[in-house]
């Protein structure tokens, strides 16, 4: 199982357990809650009502005097009310009064008079000068439909503090059913939302942190198989330090190879010249004609122009395979980019007696470093004048092909041989011009192939139907 998956089941699971209990332990109190809400409720109103029942109560006028009319009244009434959704239409309440023995003598729906209800609990702890409450079915046996009872003692008038009677208060719990039941739909809804939420961000987290660590695993094995490849974006969190540690480690690791390296390649080309300026030098030790003398020096400074070149191509090449990605990005024009390398190839092209034919659109973007999109440019414009034959025409066309330009250019010469066409872009790998003789440093077209490769692109040489060599340059439209 990956990691992020892993991250993504924890996360989810513990917040997923924690919400599971807290929505049960809400759930679970909403009940008793709301029934206590009513509980207190009830209190409150069955001590008004014997306040407001007491005198009827001592007059013996309970079942037939003002507060009997008072109630059927109230019965009667429609309330109109909607309360949170739900329609009331009606009165709810049950009042029952009994005298000082617990016997009914007013019911408000005139079922139980006559009744001894001395041994319910809420009559028989009132007289007793407790607090008295009971919930209990409303047909022996239903456990399902019960009805909440709250006694309140019913006091002499007179006096205020002789027991004359008890009034209950009831109500059917069934009337704040809904309420309860709508309650416990919020929160459950309420908590799936939470959870939900709660999944997402630990998805987003999850793909976060993933994300870090599955680009420093890239990065790891682009090393490992020693492909040069940008640091980890910088971040700041653990995996930013870890993603700069191995950056710098990986630097100091390839910086002691990429030297030797590059030594080693240099003193291998080094050797055929300085072997000839030494050969050439200690010729000129010697009495010499002046034919030959000339020639042994002009070998000498032929030979230091290769050496400088070879260096400056090598330093050229060792700075962008050094740093393995660009180090500045902004919008190049390629058209202006094709006719500026074209204008400073001119006194080339004329001293060597060629022409130069562009076909360049309106305008090509990518997106890049112009600097170095020039330099690759005038090495492959330079390969074409040398390989050209005097009188002869480079083509250097630039089109688009789907999401890529291509710059092509053409030249006229002899073409690559076909031994060769598989070692062109190695790095200290030329071949003689047709004019000289002469080779290059054989490092042009390795820098041509960083080029590309650093801008996302492609560098390619072939043979051209129409005879000659064709060099191209493919580079992602920006």
């Amino acid at each position: 199982m990956r990691l992020g998956l892993k991250l993504f089941l924890g996360f989810f699971l513990i917040v997923g357990i924690a919400a599971f209990f807290v929505m049960r332990v809400f759930v679970n109190e909403v009940k008793p809650g709301v029934r206590q809400a009513m509980e207190s409720t009830l209190v409150d109103a069955a001590n008004v009502l014997a306040v407001v029942a007491a005198p009827d109560l001592k007059s013996g006028h309970i079942a037939d005097g003002s507060f009997a009319t008072h109630m059927a009244t109230s019965q009667r009434r429609d309330p109109r009310a909607t309360v949170w959704r739900f329609p009331k239409r009606s009165i709810d309440y049950r009042v029952t009064v009994t005298d000082a023995r617990g016997i009914v003598v007013y019911d408000s729906r005139g079922q139980d008079v006559g009744r001894d209800n001395s041994r319910w609990n809420d009559v028989y702890r009132t007289l007793r000068g407790q607090y008295g409450a009971r919930s209990s079915p409303s047909r022996p046996g239903d456990e399902t439909s019960t009805v909440m009872h709250v006694a309140a003692p019913v006091y002499d008038p007179a006096d205020g503090r002789t027991l004359i009677g008890v009034l209950t208060l009831s109500q059917p719990n069934d009337t704040i059913d809904p309420f309860i039941t709508a309650s416990q739909r919020a929160i459950v809804a309420r908590g799936a939302w939470l959870i939900g939420l709660s999944a997402l961000i630990g998805l987003l987290m999850t793909w976060w942190l993933s994300r870090g660590i599955s680009n420093l695993s890239r990065y790891a094995r682009a090393v490992s198989a020693g492909e040069p490849v940008p640091p980890p974006r910088r971040r700041h969190d653990e995996i930013g330090d870890l993603g700069q540690a191995l950056e710098t480690m990986r630097r100091k690791l390839e910086g002691k190879a990429y030297v030797e390296q590059y030594v080693q390649s240099l003193t291998h080309e080094m050797k055929s010249p300085l072997a000839a300026i030494r050969g050439a030098a200690e010729l000129l030790q010697e009495p010499l004609p002046e034919a030959e003398r000339q020639r042994f020096a002009g070998n000498i400074a032929q030979q230091e122009r290769r050496l400088t070149e070879t260096i400056d191509q090598l330093l050229r090449l060792a700075e962008v395979e050094q740093h393995g990605w660009l180090q500045r990005s902004a919008e190049v024009d390629l058209v202006a980019l094709c006719r500026t390398v074209a204008e400073d190839a001119m006194p080339r092209l004329q001293a060597a007696h060629l022409a130069l034919q562009l076909q360049l659109p309106e305008r090509a973007q990518v997106r890049g470093d112009a600097f170095l999109l020039r330099q690759a440019l005038s090495n492959l414009l330079d390969n074409a004048i040398a390989f050209s034959p005097s009188q002869g025409q480079i083509s250097l066309q630039l089109q688009r092909e789907g999401q890529v330009w291509q710059v092509r250019l053409q030249d006229a010469g002899p073409g690559v041989p076909d031994y060769a066409m598989e070692r062109v872009f190695e790095r200290f790998y030329s071949l003689a011009r047709p004019a000289s003789g002469q080779r290059s440093s054989g490092l042009g077209l390795p820098f041509v192939a960083e080029v590309a490769r650093l801008h996302g692109g492609q560098a390619q040489l072939r043979n051209h139907p129409d005879g000659g060599a064709e060099a191209s340059l493919k580079l992602p439209v920006g």
